[in-house]
């Protein structure tokens, strides 16, 4: 498999999320995520950082890189310029990639989020959107949500979408042009590839 932080460091994005945390806690302090569960940007920067191997394989294994929000609160604050958020990202992508992501529950979902968001945004161009959040699966939404989806079509206009319609406009159709340039940018960037390795033992 190789040294961890070495392939950490292959994505280019962690030249720029991770500069040289002096571990003040700003990040943690500002961080919503911080609030409601044992999570603390700051320690994961730090173990990053120090390049210990078992303790950055822990973190792929575990729930904890999970529980980021990916707000980017934390990096306007850092006053070294690094992005918790983003070293989060490619934790949580090499995590996938090993197949460490099914280790936690949290990482589980990622099958989930596939199968739902990473599907709608395939197909339809939306990451989510009113036909894909039925009611009966969602009823936290409340009766509001339901009454919404009975009556779309004539209360999206009112409310400036252009549901199902051509042109500009929330809620608008996708031309199928738009979809196959998505889908190229999935398989280009490996999207495609990393999506199949969450989905590799699905039925």
């Amino acid at each position: 498999m190789g040294n961890l932080h070495d392939l950490l460091m292959q994505d280019l994005r962690f030249g720029e999320a991770l500069k040289a945390c002096m571990n003040c806690g700003v990040c943690t302090a500002i961080c919503p995520a911080a609030e409601f569960y044992d999570y603390d940007p700051r320690r994961i920067c730090d173990t990053v950082q120090r390049q210990d191997e078992e303790e950055i394989e822990k973190l792929l294994r575990s729930e904890t890189i999970w529980y980021c929000g990916q707000c980017m609160s934390c990096k306007p604050r850092c006053p070294r310029g690094n992005i918790p958020g983003e070293v989060i990202s490619v934790l949580r992508k090499r995590s996938q990639e090993l197949g460490y992501f099914k280790d936690s529950t949290m990482g589980r979902q990622q099958k989930q989020l596939m199968n739902s968001i990473g599907s709608n945004i395939l197909e339809i161009g939306y990451c989510v959107h009113p036909d894909k959040v039925d009611p009966a699966y969602h009823p936290e939404q409340g009766p509001i949500w339901e009454w919404y989806i009975e009556n779309i079509e004539e209360i999206a206009p009112k409310l400036g979408a252009n549901y199902h319609g051509d042109g500009p406009g929330a809620l608008r159709k996708i031309r199928e042009e738009n979809l196959e340039e998505i889908r190229r940018i999935f398989e280009v960037t490996g999207g495609m590839e990393l999506r199949k390795k969450v989905l590799e033992d699905e039925p």
